[in-house]
């Protein structure tokens, strides 16, 4: 029962959601951690005791609660990869020898090498959600310190052996802490100890020699990554500027040497009133030009042909003057003959050339 309640916590805890995806580390990191150990039933043999089927097996030692903590130091290498130096300590309550209740506890302490691996769910399997899992094995030595008394004897003394663990577990970013990240892990260690050697004792009596030791446990902690910057904002997307209006032009034409606007000049005129209104307007240019035939042919016919231009673009602005257009919004020219809109030969009337241009910019 205790097994599956630890097994069902560490899920829960690796199922919460976080509001950012953990990040793969690369660069030097710390690490604390701390939690819950259920240390196996251990069997204990002194001299007297013999293994294997004409042996009595020895006495069957119960483990109650206990409770682990751990600090690291490692590296990761940016691939996922990491490798850490690990100090480790465990308590755990003894409950029985056999069938007899006891009071005591056994500790280990001492120190791993581990290497790990950052599964990077979003880069292998396209897989985005807020957590990164992990796995690693380690390898290192404990010492095991044991403290029993009950039925009227006791136990105590320290013996080292070679250990080792597997871990899997999930990492968690800490929002808005950057590098900081929070994580939840399960430990099986296993303490390999020799029936052939030991320093644990009956007081006064033989020594107590413990078989392999087996702990699980459910773990939460927190790390802290020194390189792990937040990544660069994106960047901003260009900013195209909108492409210009394209100015409109309204065309007015004339009869022939007269500046005079007829029914239809006037709608157009109008029109490009209202337009004026209902687009962004800065400018109006009025411009007003002649075919290359005058009332007054020689070398005046030029010079009258300029004239009668502007006085064709003041009959325009005045117009739209009176459909609403400000006077200082109206910019007016003449250019005579120049311009023609049909290319002619010499002293041809031309209507269309015979014209005023309303240009809205």
């Amino acid at each position: 029962m205790r097994l599956r309640a630890a097994l069902l916590a560490t899920s829960l805890l690796a199922a919460a959601p976080f509001a950012a995806k953990a990040t793969t580390i690369t660069g030097p990191y710390v690490g604390i951690g701390g939690g819950y150990d259920l240390t196996q039933t251990q069997h204990m043999r002194d001299a007297e005791d013999k293994p294997g089927p004409q042996g009595d097996g020895g006495a069957h030692v119960r483990h109650g609660h206990g409770w682990t903590g751990f600090a690291n130091v490692g590296w990761g290498f940016g691939n996922g990869l990491r490798a850490e130096v690990e100090g480790a300590y465990t308590w755990s309550a003894i409950k029985s020898v056999d069938t007899v209740k006891t009071k005591g506890h056994d500790r280990s302490y001492g120190g791993f090498v581990n290497v790990l691996y950052d599964i990077d769910l979003k880069r292998l399997f396209n897989i985005d959600v807020p957590v990164t899992p992990f796995v690693g094995v380690g390898a290192g030595y404990l010492w095991e310190n044991a403290s029993i008394s009950g039925g009227g004897g006791k136990i105590a003394g320290t013996n080292g052996s070679f250990a080792y663990q597997g871990i899997v577990g999930a990492a968690y970013d800490i929002p808005g802490v950057s590098g900081l990240q929070m994580t939840t892990e399960y430990r099986m260690v296993g303490q390999v100890e020799d029936f052939a050697m030991g320093n644990i004792h009956a007081v006064g009596g033989d020594a107590a020699r413990f078989d392999h030791r087996f702990n699980h446990q459910f773990i939460v902690g927190v790390r802290y990554a020194f390189n792990n910057a937040p990544p660069p904002p994106p960047p901003a997307p260009a900013v195209v500027p909108p492409a210009p209006t394209a100015a409109r032009t309204y065309l007015v034409f004339f009869d022939w040497d007269g500046a005079a606007l007829t029914g239809r000049s006037r709608e157009i005129v109008a029109e490009a009133a209202q337009a004026s209104t209902h687009v962004q307007t800065t400018r109006i240019e009025v411009n007003g030009y002649t075919d290359n035939t005058s009332a007054h042919p020689g070398p005046r016919g030029e010079k009258y042909n300029l004239g009668l231009s502007m006085r064709r673009a003041d009959s325009v602005k005045a117009e739209l003057i009176r459909d609403g257009v400000p006077a200082n919004a109206i910019d007016i020219h003449g250019y005579g003959e120049a311009h023609p809109l049909v290319p002619t030969g010499p002293d041809t009337r031309e209507p269309q050339n015979r014209r005023v241009e309303i240009i809205l910019h």
